[in-house]
């Protein structure tokens, strides 16, 4: 049987794949489907965020926000808003919960049951909630982006940024990002460019800014990011002679959870890209001031790649030492 309109409604807070076994359901059963999100100003993910994540996950329902304001018992004051927000009854409404039921009837719909006990998809987002790293497999990539911890590696040039990144990343068997602005320092200079703009270090900024993003929803928990959109601000002061408004924006819109400190006790080896040794301990000096001047947790780490790895690992750790779930030792 086809159903002309079905109703899908909760918080979706966050969504999830029982979310998705339901939203599934009710899309391959009704002509059309609507998915009404139920958001408060104080829920910890905003309410467009996560329409933005269920219109992405199910391109052909109509996802709606909703300001829930009302009795969540009070199934007669639901469904005589479900009536308005829609504009008719519903067909059938598709629920996991008890409430169903009465909430169907007084609107004259037809209440679907999925896997109400929760043995299709044995999780809930009360759950994910208190730990979302102990049910990562529950979760939906872009929601995973949201819950990865994000972990950035800074530091002046040739101080082993790039290879502590790419141990670590192996290490926890999740994807790192590589640094834009040296994949952008290639092209230019292979074009016989050698005047840098302003405008550039906001163009790779917001590039770092995307790909991370990108690479968060495939994360295992932890991303970690060689470089990200807050070390270009003294780059961008390394070249330009100040800093740059734009690009501290850029920075400040994005998300770290802990910064790792490369020093710049190593010896320098240049590969024809960098700027040379004579600048090395002043930007060291730039970014241990930079990050001191902000709220994200950050570590300095110095010696051999064996030991570096072994404090980073141990201060990633710590980022999980709410959860049921750690990173391998």
């Amino acid at each position: 049987m086809k159903f002309g309109l079905g109703l899908v409604i909760g918080k979706f807070l966050p969504p999830h794949r029982g979310h998705k076994l339901l939203i599934d359901t009710a899309a391959a059963q009704s002509a059309q489907t609507v998915a009404i999100v139920c958001a408060k100003p104080t829920d910890t993910i905003p309410g467009e965020l996560r329409a933005q994540w269920l219109r992405e996950i199910h391109p052909t329902v109509d996802v709606r926000v909703i300001d829930d304001r009302y009795d969540e018992n009070d199934s007669r004051v639901w469904a005589e808003n479900t009536l308005r927000w829609l504009g008719r009854a519903p067909d059938a409404v598709f629920t996991s919960e008890d409430y169903g039921d009465r909430y169907a009837t007084l609107m004259g719909s037809r209440h679907i049951c999925v896997d109400r006990p929760r043995d299709r998809v044995p999780i809930s987002a009360t759950a994910i909630r208190r730990d979302p790293f102990a049910h990562w497999e529950f979760i939906t990539p872009p929601v995973r982006g949201w819950f990865a911890k994000r972990v950035c590696i800074l530091g002046a040039e040739s101080t082993g940024t790039t290879t502590l990144a790419r141990a670590l990343a192996i290490h926890l068997a999740t994807p790192w990002v590589e640094e834009y602005g040296r994949e952008y320092s290639v092209a230019k200079i292979a074009c016989g460019d050698t005047v840098w703009r302003s405008t550039e270090f906001a163009a790779i900024a917001a590039e770092q800014n995307r790909r991370e993003d990108a690479l968060a929803r495939q994360a295992s928990r932890v991303l970690i990011c060689d470089t990200n959109s807050f070390a270009t601000t003294p780059w961008h002061r390394r070249y330009m002679a100040h800093e740059s408004a734009e690009v501290a924006a850029l920075a400040a819109r994005h998300r770290c959870d802990l910064y790792l400190l490369t020093g710049d006790e190593i010896p320098f080896e240049q590969d024809g890209l960098r700027d040379g040794e004579h600048i090395r301990a002043t930007m060291h000096r730039w970014f241990e001031e930079a990050l001191a001047a902000q709220p994200v947790p950050w570590i300095l780490l110095r010696g051999p790649l064996e030991s570096r790895v072994h404090e980073a690992l141990a201060a990633i750790r710590g980022l999980f030492r709410d959860s049921a779930w750690s990173p391998p030792a």
